[in-house]
């Protein structure tokens, strides 16, 4: 029996993947497992049974990923299962940028009980009627699962698009339209691009990247949408773009009060990935790798250790070791079950950064003195009998 918490409300279409092998609590110090979105966890103590958390979303900053490396406690995201519901507002984005529609909308309500509004409305709207997107140069900073639907979408409605991802993943590339211009210089979407889209993740490479200098590269009335994180984008230097006109409009998914109510500023609520549809895609895609890490050992979509699969546990008892990312662990590993006498079915060793995890699956029963000997070779964070 596991025992799991949700710190925050998890969409039931994944609560009700979980099998009669798991058992909720209400206390984190108790759990084995941690379904989470949002909640805030990097001052919270977990227990010494804590084996995974898994993120129903793809951002991980409220989580301590380092630090739960350190303990062999694996932190999962889920990549891409959100990412429609975000394209389809990145594209809503643009449309209400290029033409005033939140203004237009707001306008005719601010007439209501006027017997002339229609009249009236003749005369207004050009003051909101914009521009279209179509033949339009759009540029995307990121072609991950986001980048890559919408860039397919801004093909399909006729723009230009630009694609810059010096990382992009080969499964991202099969499924990129040809028709999207790959840029090898991130300059060459600031100088050419009316709209331009940021989908990378947060570090400390990409904090703040967007920033006088690299607004200063862009066309003048450059659109600048941010559906990805509020601190990619120096937000002052963003405001005065604003103020002086190098930018037309702002959009963001992200409030905060540098840019709520500012001139040219387009805000929404964090709406980007909160469709019902990604809440239930993001909830089953957590559980169910949660449950393969928690009954087989498999990992899959962590964001601080590798991906690693051996499958289902069969007849086989099946062993997990955590380690550092260092030369001759495998070796050690398996000269002291060899000489114990302990066949190794199958076996798997991945890394990534300064971890690395191995799955064994042994014909014969695990020793306590050979697991001892396991923990005890240094660089060994932690090792999980499975079965």
């Amino acid at each position: 029996m596991f025992k799991y918490t949700c710190l925050n409300p998890i969409s039931k279409e994944g609560l009700d993947l979980l099998t009669k092998d798991y058992a909720n609590t209400d206390k984190f110090e108790e759990a084995q497992a941690v379904l989470v979105r949002s909640a805030k966890m990097h001052d919270m103590e977990p227990g010494k049974d804590l084996l995974a958390v898994a993120r129903a979303g793809a951002g991980v900053n409220n989580i301590p990923i380092d630090k739960y490396a350190e303990h062999g406690i694996v932190v999962f995201n889920t990549p891409g299962a959100n990412a429609n519901g975000v394209k389809e507002l990145v594209i809503a984005g643009m449309l209400m940028a290029s033409r005033d529609i939140i203004g237009g909308v707001n306008w005719v309500a601010d007439q209501a009980g006027d017997d002339e509004i229609a009249a009236k409305a003749e005369k207004q709207k050009k003051l909101y009627a914009g521009h279209e997107i179509y033949g339009k140069k759009l540029g995307i900073i990121g072609l991950g699962a986001i980048g890559v639907r919408v860039a397919n979408a801004a093909i399909a409605l006729g723009m230009d698009v630009y694609g810059y991802d010096p990382y992009i993943s080969v499964e991202a590339a099969w499924n990129l339209s040809r028709d999207i211009k790959h840029i090898r210089n991130v300059d060459e979407i600031y100088e050419n691009c009316d709209y331009i889209t940021i989908h990378v993740p947060l570090t400390d490479d990409t904090k703040k990247k967007v920033d006088a200098e690299a607004i200063g590269k862009m066309k003048d009335g450059v659109v600048v949408l941010n559906f990805a994180r509020d601190l990619l984008v120096n937000e002052d230097d963003m405001m005065a773009a604003l103020e002086n006109g190098k930018v037309k409009r702002y959009v963001t998914d992200f409030p905060n009060p540098t840019v709520v109510g500012k001139k040219g500023v387009i805000v929404i609520p964090h709406l980007g990935a909160s469709t019902e549809e990604a809440e239930d895609n993001c909830a089953k895609m957590a559980v169910n790798q949660l449950m393969d890490f928690m009954e087989n050992g498999n990992i899959r979509n962590s964001v601080n250790f590798p991906a690693c699969d051996l499958g289902p546990v069969n007849d086989a008892h099946r062993l997990a070791i955590y380690h550092k990312n260092v030369k001759n662990m495998l070796g050690q590993f398996t000269s002291i079950m060899g000489a114990a006498d302990m066949n190794i079915a199958n076996m798997t060793n991945k890394s990534k950064g300064d971890y690395a995890y191995s799955l064994f699956d042994i014909e014969s029963p695990l020793d306590e003195a050979v697991l001892k000997k396991l923990e005890a070779v240094e660089g060994v964070v932690k090792i999980r009998v499975i079965k």
